[in-house]
């Protein structure tokens, strides 16, 4: 197996949404779902090769994750399997966004395996999401976290979820410490107010930025646009692309597909933290674009757009 420069390998959960119908809400459209999935599937669709490190279950809903991952062109030669059940999300979309609530016990998707052996042998590695905060999936992406922060370049999605089914307190702490190893930081600023309390979530980016050598932290703010942090550099905003919203599901996951998609073109993952402003501004706004290409359609799979 090798992945090379330019691959990520992607780490977490897939799991099945279960959307309600805009014409009837007792109606449940089941579409495959994890940010990491969708990560996986917007990156192969982007044409960077993307490794999928997460774990299938023996059900339909597994076999239907399983194939919207190969069609995208996802690599499984990494992707475990199991005879159990495929966790559920279920959505509860509202007027500030979408919420979830979950049924994850006794799942495939959280019996993660490690992969610390081969996370070096790729441009980048990928985690967040529910896997890190929960077990015993969290102790895998912790482990394989610490050394993609040694032998290659960690990014980290905390995409933080609210649910009775989580632990916020350990799970808060859990993503807290995956973002102080990454090179890359993609958060929304829900994310980050969620993570760290209290404070402006666009001060709270530049702390990180200034806390890592070299890396690179980008906020987003919805229909606010984007803005990019890093160390030496001023922030950089793009605005969010105008378009007619349909499903904002994913949205956010695409945003973070063409984020490291530009990044494996250019050969910048090591040093996405250094990029000029006029290179990062080019990144946000080609990552706006795809991000757009989600939310005016049904499903979470990104159309490719041009990169300028």
């Amino acid at each position: 197996m090798t992945g090379g420069p330019g691959a990520v390998l992607v780490m977490g959960e897939a799991l099945i949404d279960l959307v309600p119908s805009p014409d009837d809400r007792l109606v449940q459209h089941a579409q495959p779902g994890g940010a990491p999935a969708n990560v996986a599937a917007g990156l192969a669709a982007l044409s960077t090769p993307s490794w999928f490190a997460g774990t299938l279950g023996g059900d339909g809903f597994g076999r239907a994750i399983e194939e919207r991952l190969v069609s995208a062109g996802t690599e499984l030669g990494l992707c475990g399997r199991s005879e159990l059940p495929t966790a559920l999300a279920v959505a509860d979309p509202g007027p500030d966004g979408t919420g979830y609530h979950f049924h994850l016990q006794d799942t495939a998707t959280f019996r993660i395996a490690e992969r610390a052996a081969e996370a070096g042998e790729f441009g980048a590695v990928y985690v967040g999401g529910l896997a890190a905060v929960v077990s015993p999936a969290a102790e895998a992406v912790a482990a394989t976290a610490r050394a993609a922060a040694e032998r290659s370049v960690l990014v980290v999605d905390p995409n933080v979820r609210e649910d009775r089914t989580l632990d916020a307190e350990s799970g808060g702490r859990r993503l807290r410490e995956l973002c102080g190893l990454a090179g890359i930081v993609k958060a929304s600023d829900e994310d980050v107010l969620r993570l760290w309390p209290g404070a402006d979530p666009g001060e709270t980016c530049r702390r990180l930025a200034r806390e890592g050598e070299g890396r690179l932290v980008v906020l987003t703010r919805g229909s606010r646009g984007a803005t990019a942090y890093t160390r030496a550099g001023e922030p950089v905003t793009v605005p969010a692309v105008p378009v007619e919203v349909v499903n904002t599901i994913g949205a956010g996951d695409a945003f973070m597909a063409a984020v490291l998609n530009w990044l494996s073109r250019e050969g910048a993952f090591a040093r996405a933290g250094e990029l000029s402003p006029a290179g990062v501004a080019e990144m946000l706004g080609f990552a706006s674009r795809v991000a757009a290409s989600v939310v005016a359609q049904e499903g979470t799979q990104p159309v490719p757009v041009p990169v300028s």
